[in-house]
């Protein structure tokens, strides 16, 4: 007989790796510092195969872990020797796999692993500088030689640093609508970590769905607040062209790194014509993904928000 999926939300007894679905720990590093507590911070610092690159991190208080750095062959034990480290501040660097004194753990994956381990204290100058560019969305490398350490802009940091680790602004989704499509892509964002910005100016007055913040103030007057910058996306599903043109507008002539209308193809040489009309250069609608999402044949709300958020992540490369 098999367990039936739950379907309450990401509920999970302690034997699953649920704190490995966080792949951007900064939200706790902070947590720990406003408490006070001092942390250890377990980087990826060399690897030969296994599921994570170099730069994956765990943050580790004394009760608890967040992130992971081999899909759970080797987390139990650096979260042990994390521990140590809070307790005695004494830094380290710990092998896996090939060449490993650790002969009782093993990685199926086969080849090595390297992990530096060290203890953050909660005023630490490098993590308030983490944090304060984390605030302003800019991009940031952390650098750490195990005890003495710096966060500065990329361009600064030092590129020999033994730990080295580079922060980029929490990817922001921006959704325009109110249906299940609008509601669906919102909330697939919110799976996958994203800052997710739900503008619903005509949207029903109660808490939106999956907790997400919700702006009904004119879309005007809602995009001139936002920074449409590289690290943005802007996923417009309200089906009326109208509505649609106020927002694909000021999303084209801005910096987001990606602009997406929910639609028909049938109504794309129209759209396409409207925002031609309205002054955008050719350079500026080309940047258009029209009908929004992967091409793959996505029908109901959940399936398009998958191809939106997909779309989404493959244009980061672009």
């Amino acid at each position: 007989m098999t367990d039936e999926p739950d379907r309450e939300g990401p509920v999970a007894g302690p034997g699953w790796l649920v704190s490995g679905l966080e792949d951007d720990i900064r939200p706790h590093m902070f947590a720990a510092a406003d408490r006070g507590e001092p942390f250890a911070l377990a980087t990826i610092v060399a690897a030969d195969g296994g599921p994570r690159p170099v730069g994956a991190q765990m943050a580790v208080t004394e009760t608890q872990a967040w992130g992971f750095l081999s899909g759970g062959c080797i987390e139990d034990d650096v979260a042990l020797n994390a521990r140590e480290t809070i307790a005695d501040g004494t830094a380290r660097r710990l092998i896996y796999g090939e060449g490993s004194p650790f002969v009782d753990i093993r990685l199926p994956c086969g080849g090595r692993i390297e992990v530096a381990i060290e203890r953050v204290e909660a005023g630490d100058v490098a993590l308030a500088e983490l944090k304060r560019f984390t605030r302003e969305r800019r991009p940031a490398v952390w650098a750490s030689d195990g005890t003495k350490r710096s966060c500065q802009p990329v361009d600064d940091a030092p590129a020999d640093a033994p730990i080295r680790k580079h922060y980029d602004p929490v990817q922001r989704l921006v959704v325009i609508g109110s249906d299940p499509f609008a509601l669906a892509i919102g909330g697939m964002g919110r799976t996958v970590g994203w800052e997710v910005r739900l503008l619903s100016p005509f949207g029903p007055s109660d808490h939106a769905p999956f907790d997400l913040a919700c702006d009904r103030r004119a879309l005007d007057e809602a995009l001139d607040d936002i920074d449409l910058n590289r690290w943005t996306a802007v996923a417009v599903a309200t089906h009326d062209l109208d509505l649609d043109e106020r927002a694909l507008i000021p999303a084209l002539q801005s910096d987001a790194g990606y602009v997406g209308v929910l639609g028909s193809r049938r109504k794309l040489a129209e759209r396409m014509e409207r925002l031609a009309a309205a002054g955008l250069s050719q350079a500026q609608i080309d940047r258009l993904r029209a009908p929004i999402g992967l091409a793959i044949p996505a029908r109901s709300p959940w399936e398009v928000a998958v191809s939106v958020v997909a779309e989404v992540i493959a244009s980061r490369g672009d």
